[in-house]
């Protein structure tokens, strides 16, 4: 009789993902699972405890992983040691019933709710009518929500009041759109077949319902009870974030002191590059707002969807085959506007497995018809090319030669965003970024990087402002000092600037990874060139380390410096 032969950790890894789809459906959609599109998960207590279970079973298959004859092997290793950290990492938020205070204007559990939609297949009338299915789920999904944060209230987990006014808010919009009495369901299944009319309607209109129950629940019972709670969350419920969203345990005070490093060093940049553009400003800002005015900007909607398209596409276009090597899938990526009711920060999404659906890039006009180009070049080369969609995209393209899990839904938060922002500088190193308005803005979108840091481990640790800030020295951080500090090292607009900080009283934690992450792509960028010397190659290395998969800071430096 044969010996079964004990499964490798990237066999465990994969079979964790499968077992992961039947929980989570949002995630089987935006893997290309066509059976997941009419179903939403379930996020009460119960279905949070479900989650919980499959990791504490997955780590306890890969302890005997671990121990099977080539598992020492380097991909083999790789994998194990991502999955075990992503795994605990969760476990610890699990564990400490964060999500029984998940609340905010954007990264809960109830926000896939509503965006799955907008990547669910919608081309024939079989997808149309699994589309009706998952919008007659949406009451179930929001009363699960519901009772989740009921359960929150009984054990006096409570989430911050000011990140409760900003979701009863998009509640507010995601019931009425555009103030027609039309949800956003009910818009959204507006494009749907007209022999699926009635049933589109209906639906559409329940989850509405939903969303009208769930906001005024919020309102009358969930704000009243949570006003006065604290809108930060201290050193210790930071730390455990930290961890989830960076894949390392933080030294949060040297990340800080390093915050301001940067805050002074593209402060000088700043002042050099806005002088050539307003001669005498007072500040860079001075300049950036003279540049909203009399500066080079795209008019209409669609016309900078379209623009945003074809930056992609040039970049495309300049960086293939001279410091990329992109397949031809990888290179297909498309720019969407995103829907009412999102936050104000752009974002990307990733392709499909097998890539029938695009990477997309979204941009938030919060009402806007009229968009400066300054503000937009780097954030593209950020979200678009060479940032999010070609780390991405590379993942899903290598997919074979990883493991699902690596490739997908193991992600760490800071190695992606530390890519992307990695990605701004190589453009910037490159030459593209020699127009004084397009630096200037990337050096105010590096700006807004360093000051996250700053902001975001300051106020939830209410650590001091040291002695050489411009801005209140000797003073303890506050959330509304965060915010006016925020605000006058920025060109965002203000609504951008409050819908941030809420962001980072919702996610705390996630913010500092795109400043610490790309300190460390840079790194070991800089590792690996010394280790070559003239033989280094920087196609290469760009090539090698998008086709490595996700991993923490604990383990980036190590592997990209080997590379």
């Amino acid at each position: 009789m044969s010996e079964t032969k004990s499964p490798l950790p990237r066999e465990v890894a994969d079979a964790y993902v499968d077992e992961l789809i039947a929980l989570d459906p949002v995630t089987g959609t935006y893997l290309g699972v066509k059976e997941s599109s009419s179903r939403l998960p379930d996020i009460s207590p119960a279905g949070q405890e479900a989650l919980a279970e499959l990791a504490r079973a997955t780590l306890a298959k890969l302890d005997e992983a671990e121990r099977a004859p080539g598992a020492d092997s380097d991909i083999e290793r790789r994998c194990a040691r991502l999955l075990r950290e992503r795994l605990t990492a969760e476990l610890a938020v699990h564990k400490a019933e964060e999500g029984l205070r998940s609340v905010g204007n954007l990264g809960t559990i109830v926000h896939p709710v509503r965006e799955v939609f907008t990547v669910t297949p919608a081309e024939t009338e079989e997808d149309w009518a699994a589309i009706a299915q998952r919008l007659r789920a949406v009451p179930a999904a929001l009363a699960g929500y519901r009772e989740s944060l009921a359960l929150g209230l009984d054990r006096k987990l409570y989430a911050g009041p000011r990140p409760t006014a900003t979701f009863i808010d998009q509640l507010g919009e995601w019931a009425d759109t555009h103030g027609s009495g039309r949800g956003w369901f009910e818009d959204f299944a507006s494009a749907g077949p007209e022999a699926l009319r009635a049933e589109l309607d209906d639906a559409a209109r329940g989850a509405s319902a939903a969303v009208v129950e769930l906001r005024d629940w919020m309102r009358e019972v969930y704000a009243p009870t949570v006003e006065g709670a604290p809108n930060t969350v201290g050193r210790e419920r930071y730390a455990r974030w930290s961890r989830y969203f960076n894949g390392t345990d933080l030294d949060l005070d040297e990340a800080y002191a390093y915050g301001w490093s940067e805050f002074h060093r593209i402060l000088g940049e700043m002042k050099q590059e806005a002088d050539k553009i307003l001669p005498g400003a007072e500040t860079p800002w001075v300049a950036l707002a003279h540049l909203d005015e009399h500066g080079k900007h795209i008019e209409g909607v669609d016309e900078v969807r379209q623009w945003l398209q074809d930056l992609m596409d040039q970049a495309i276009e300049a960086l293939d085959g001279t410091h990329f090597d992109l397949a031809e899938r990888v290179r297909k990526v498309e720019s969407c506007i995103a829907p009412p009711g999102s936050a104000a920060a752009p974002y990307y999404t990733p392709p499909s497995e097998d890539f029938s659906r695009p990477g997309r890039t979204w941009l938030p006009t919060m009402g806007l018809t009229r968009f400066p180009v300054y503000d937009l070049v780097s954030t593209w080369y950020h979200e678009g090319v060479p940032g999010h969609h070609l780390q991405l995209a590379q993942w899903a393209h290598v997919a074979a030669n990883l493991s699902r899990y690596q490739a997908t839904i193991g992600g760490v938060s800071a190695n992606a965003e530390g890519w992307a922002l990695y990605a701004e500088r190589l453009m910037d190193e490159l030459g593209f970024l020699t127009d004084p308005e397009q630096r200037l803005g990337y050096l105010d979108a590096q700006m807004m990087r360093a000051t996250r840091v700053i902001v975001d481990i300051g106020m939830h640790l209410e650590l001091e402002i040291p002695a050489d800030s411009p801005f209140h020295p000797g003073e303890r951080w506050t959330a509304e000092l965060a915010q006016e500090f925020f605000g006058a090292h920025s060109s965002r607009p203000a609504d951008f600037v409050e819908s941030e900080l809420t962001r980072y009283l919702t996610i705390p934690g996630q913010a500092i990874g795109y400043k610490l992450g790309e300190r460390a792509w840079l790194l070991g960028r800089e590792n690996a060139r010394e280790r070559h010397g003239d033989a280094f190659d920087l196609k290469a290395w760009h090539m090698a380390a998008l086709s490595q998969g996700s991993l923490g800071l604990d383990d980036l430096v190590d592997e990209l410096s080997r590379l």
